[in-house]
């Protein structure tokens, strides 16, 4: 590709994110007295929202619906051409309805008004048409007109598809802003990704207990410590005096041991175990385990309970085995 076609395919590129950009820009004046009076609806909703949209503007509707339900505003996606053959029965008494069109004159979502009207439910309209049919007919219009589309011809769903879905992620998020949602609520909603790993598993969901733990007495040599973290597979142990933790004995212990080419099966515990060793929780979050961890540059770690008593350990394949790392 000679010089100038790269310069113009990235000048034909700056332009459409700048028109894009203006777009954008212009929705800043338009988060008013309507877009208050939608969130109250929304907020007020004691179903379900249910968001419309045809085409372009549906695949955008989709994906608000979908921000909705994960920032804690239970929301669903209706194809408009379906709800007149069926799928209006989705629609409750206690829902409102979000519908997406830019002309404001979308068939199949005007075919469908009067039922809407009749379930007595608020309808939300996000129009590029404060004048159309639709946006006349809404409880709230949020207006989300586009000067110009970033296509040359004026024709595709650019500019005014992507105000839409920012207006869309606005809602959303003065929504979630007023429910007082969190994140560890957010976790909830996904508990297969990766930050509801981190929000929601805590210690004691994956630490080792009981027999499992690594553990020896203080006056114990060695090599039965070598032997005790052979068996239990956690590169440490354990040092206790009684059933008070005295210290904890690892690998990088051990190879202090071997520098010093010291007889193990003479040599006591606790001339080389590590005294007032860093310490969880079984309540921490794995997360939080993690960073302690990482701070303190360590790759095991034992849990203790309330009264300081040894409940568990832990180690870096744990938190990497959970999905946590």
């Amino acid at each position: 590709m000679i010089q100038s076609e790269a310069q113009q395919l990235k000048s034909l590129g700056l332009a459409v994110i700048n028109t894009e950009l203006d777009a954008i820009s212009a929705l800043c004046d338009r988060v008013d007295e309507s877009f208050v009076s939608a969130c109250q609806h929304l907020l007020q909703c004691e179903g379900r929202i249910v968001v419309i949209g045809m085409g372009k503007s549906g695949h955008i509707a989709g994906k608000i619906a979908a921000t909705l339900a994960s920032t804690g505003s239970p929301a669903f996606f209706v194809h408009p051409g379906e709800a007149s053959h069926g799928d209006l029965g989705m629609i409750t008494n206690k829902d409102v309805v979000l519908a997406l069109s830019n002309s404001g004159e979308t068939g199949e979502i005007l075919t469908i008004l009067p039922l809407i009207k009749r379930l007595g439910i608020p309808l939300i309209a996000m129009t590029g048409k404060p004048h159309s049919t639709l946006a006349l007919s809404a409880h709230a219009h949020l207006d989300v007109s586009a000067k110009k589309e970033a296509c040359p011809l004026g024709l595709a769903p650019t500019s005014s598809t992507t105000v839409a879905l920012v207006m869309g992620d606005a809602v959303a998020i003065a929504l979630l802003e007023a429910r007082g949602f969190t994140a560890e609520d957010f976790a909830r909603s996904h508990p297969g990704g990766n930050l509801g790993r981190r929000l929601l598993l805590h210690v004691s969901d994956i630490m080792h207990t009981g027999n499992n733990i690594p553990k020896i007495d203080h006056n114990a040599l060695i090599s039965d410590a070598l032997i005790e973290m052979t068996n239990k597979g956690l590169g440490m142990t354990a040092v206790m005096d009684q059933d008070k933790i005295k210290g904890i004995f690892t690998d990088g212990d051990l190879r202090r041991v071997l520098a010093q080419t010291v007889d193990v099966h003479t040599t006591t515990i606790t001339d080389f175990m590590t005294v007032d060793c860093v310490v969880g929780t079984a309540s921490m979050l794995a997360a939080e385990v993690l960073e302690l961890m990482q701070r303190h540059k360590i790759n095991a770690l034992l849990i203790i309970d309330e009264s300081e008593n040894l409940v568990g350990a832990i180690n870096m394949h744990d938190l990497l085995r959970a999905g946590v790392v």
